[in-house]
């Protein structure tokens, strides 16, 4: 009763959007939400009521307008037109913002899982666009952040994990991007990874930069011997659009502020923390929410 909510399409992307039914003396914030399903599950319906209930209470608590990006899921929609439509959507969003009540200078993007690396995603390709208004900050839940190690301290401590356990975060990945997934244990092992390329992101993916309260128990794992045709295979898992941890500074420093969290019992949580450090260095205002009793999902 306390929200208007409608099936749209923003240039061919379908969306659904939330908006309060109580008059606003000004206009309200606006959020769009990317859910998360490793980019093969989820939906917008509201009779997958997870992301509906979610929707509603930002929509209501926030009093702000809420769009939830329908994209088109993979395999059938094949990478990367998850991250195209995400971006279409929150382009079309900021330019008719005040068609739906919203000041366009208060547009936030938020997504959990896969819906944090789509919402990193729109927010490093669109960060030095002048044409349109400049969205106002990001809202990472547990996001899935980069996919050239995965022997980091929260992989090793949450490997079991119910949910997302380390094993089933590369299946589902090899799944998104429709590849063999008998590729699963060289890239668990690192061997998709030239020396060259882990020699240079060090500086942004090393069990280094994690604080040592999140390294208790962590024992680093041998060298992989890299595998030129299993790097062939999946040249994807280096590309910024699936490990936006990958993008340059002069993208990162032109990032939104930003809040992420990330929780304890989850295999995604260093990437959270990283990403943390590199927006941090790149003088990028953080707010960091860690929920210590928290799992993926």
């Amino acid at each position: 009763s306390q929200l208007s909510i409608k099936d749209l399409h923003f240039d061919g992307v379908p969306v659904r959007i939330y908006l309060p039914r109580k008059p606003s003396a000004s206009k309200r914030r606006g959020v769009i939400f990317i859910h998360g399903g490793c980019g093969i599950f989820g939906s917008i319906s509201k009779e997958l009521t997870i992301y509906e209930r979610i929707c509603r209470c930002i929509a209501r608590k926030a009093d702000s307008v809420v769009v939830s990006v329908g994209y088109h899921l993979a395999p059938e929609h094949t990478y990367p037109a998850q991250t195209l439509e995400c971006l279409t959507a929150t382009v079309h969003f900021l330019k008719t913002a005040e068609t739906y009540g919203v000041d366009p200078a208060r547009v936030i993007v938020c997504g959990d899982s896969v819906g944090g690396t789509f919402t990193t995603s729109v927010c490093q390709e669109l960060g030095h666009r002048t044409d349109i208004p400049k969205i106002r900050a990001q809202v990472l839940i547990y996001p899935f952040l980069q996919a050239l190690n995965f022997n980091l301290p929260s992989h090793q401590k949450n490997a079991a994990v119910a949910f997302l356990s380390r094993e089933r975060t590369v299946h589902f990945i090899l799944k998104y991007l429709d590849k063999d997934c008998s590729l699963k244990e060289p890239i668990l092992a690192g061997s998709h990874v030239p020396e060259s390329t882990n020699l240079k992101y060090r500086k942004w993916i090393n069990p280094d930069l994690i604080p040592d309260v999140f390294k208790l128990g962590y024992k680093a794992p041998l060298p992989a011997v890299f595998s030129p045709r299993v790097h062939e295979e999946v040249p994807e898992l280096l590309e910024p659009r699936v490990s936006p941890l990958l993008a340059e500074d002069a993208v990162v420093c032109g990032l939104p502020d930003t809040c992420i969290v990330t929780c304890e019992h989850d295999v995604l949580r260093d990437e959270g923390l990283l990403y943390k450090k590199r927006l941090e260095d790149n003088n990028v205002p953080v707010t960091w929410h860690h929920m210590e009793k928290g799992f993926h999902g």
